[in-house]
């Protein structure tokens, strides 16, 4: 098993009829080197979900520390049956999102993906978490060092199971979707192998160790049984990076599933999109022919087509005859355009924006603004000298000189 945010065995005294655990004191040059955890989340207080920082040892000098952090002591309940809810297609998602979680952290060992999977749930349930299978395991996964399964960003993808391998991770992650449960790491929401130390591990119940993993939960109300009951969501995402082995995350396909898909898990949704499409060479562009009088069911269909992308832009309109062929757009197309969403995370951008002519919204900034169009006056033929521009939308630089008026560029 791999570490996302560690385990070892605890020293073992046998006498007959009385077995005595006991953990060894951890030598003074080891303990000077570790950092305090911060303070433990009171019960109103959601704890924080810290990127993976590990203390400044050895695998020796961690092992030694590990082994000398204590199991809890009273209840250690296993976590309540989890049963999916989605569609057919959100279950596919989440399956192979699971699945993934299973054979990149375990490799192809049975108990150590259940181990896993469990921990997965259990965070699935847990508010300080994201609330879908595919948003949990992908958690930060567009940050080099804000992954919280490692194998979401340090290249590990580029590796493939075979497919009897994948098959039996697959397993795993369809019984555990059906309310299976791997008793022995209880609420477990963090693990770490026993050769490195996460800066946090000392603030956490240690639980439960697995091969060479040791499991823990969180100290005080949060890992109690009360803390997993948050309501999840089906609405699973499209995530591009599990496209080489899941049929289901590539793009092509999922793009044509991602309106039913909305469609079924939020209850704004009066009607998928007709059409959704990728512009040519613009991958992480959308345009998509929407379903008239289902305006506040737009935003969802938007974040269904762009998934997890951390840059993204949707357009979208009512009109069949205004619908672009391509990412060049004539200024009475842009005009005509029903919305927009733009996302940019590393510039802090999320933006979803109406034409307030077809749907009258009220508040700041659900308006797309409209600018003046200056058109020459014709000789021969009529020349258009300006564009009707619309905020939040970008349009390529070859279609917007840079002195156009209105003319909207993101970085």
């Amino acid at each position: 098993m791999r570490a996302i945010l560690g385990g070892i065995a605890t020293s073992a005294l046998v006498i007959p009829a009385l077995v005595a655990r006991r953990a060894p004191a951890v030598p003074s040059a080891i303990a000077e080197k570790v950092v305090r955890p911060q303070r433990v989340a009171v019960a109103g207080e959601v704890p924080a979900v810290e990127p993976v920082e590990l203390q400044d040892l050895t695998p020796e000098d961690a092992r030694t520390y590990n082994a000398a952090i204590p199991f809890v002591r009273g209840p250690r309940p296993a976590a309540r049956p989890f049963l999916f809810a989605g569609d057919d297609e959100q279950r596919a998602r989440a399956t192979d999102c699971l699945a993934a979680a299973a054979w990149y952290e375990a490799g192809d060992d049975p108990v150590g993906q259940q181990a896993v999977v469990q921990v997965v749930l259990n965070r699935l349930r847990h508010p300080a978490f994201p609330k879908t299978v595919c948003g949990v395991v992908f958690q930060g996964q567009e940050r080099a060092t804000g992954c919280q399964f490692t194998f979401t960003c340090d290249g590990a993808l580029t590796r493939r199971p075979s497919e009897p391998a994948w098959e039996r991770a697959r397993q795993v992650a369809t019984k555990a979707l059906n309310g299976a449960v791997f008793a022995k790491v209880g609420y477990a929401t963090h693990y770490h192998t026993d050769w490195v130390v996460p800066y946090w591990s000392a603030s956490l119940d240690k639980l439960a160790e697995v091969h060479t993993h040791l499991f823990f939960r969180w100290t005080g109300w949060w890992g109690t049984p009360a803390a997993f009951r948050r309501t999840v969501s089906s609405d699973e995402p499209i995530i591009a990076l599990l496209g080489a082995i899941s049929p289901v995350h590539r793009l092509g396909d999922a793009l044509l599933e991602a309106g039913d898909a909305v469609a079924a898990a939020s209850p704004l949704v009066a009607a998928p999109p007709i059409a959704t499409s990728a512009i040519a060479g613009e991958p992480d562009s959308f345009t998509a022919l929407l379903s008239g009088g289902a305006a506040e069911s737009y935003p969802a269909v938007a974040k269904a087509a762009c998934g997890a992308r951390p840059r993204c832009k949707f357009l979208g309109w009512t009109d069949r005859t205004m619908l672009p062929n391509g990412a060049a757009m004539t200024p009475v197309q842009m005009a005509g355009m029903s919305f927009s969403y733009l996302r940019d995370k590393d510039a802090g951008l999320e933006r979803e924006l109406w034409n307030c002519r077809e749907f009258p919204r009220t508040g700041p900034g659900l308006c797309m603004r409209r600018q003046v169009v200056p058109v020459a006056m014709p000789t021969s033929a009529p020349v258009l000298r300006g564009t009707v521009g619309l905020e939040g939308v970008r349009r390529r630089e070859e279609q917007v000189p840079a002195s156009t008026p209105g003319a909207i560029k993101l970085p």
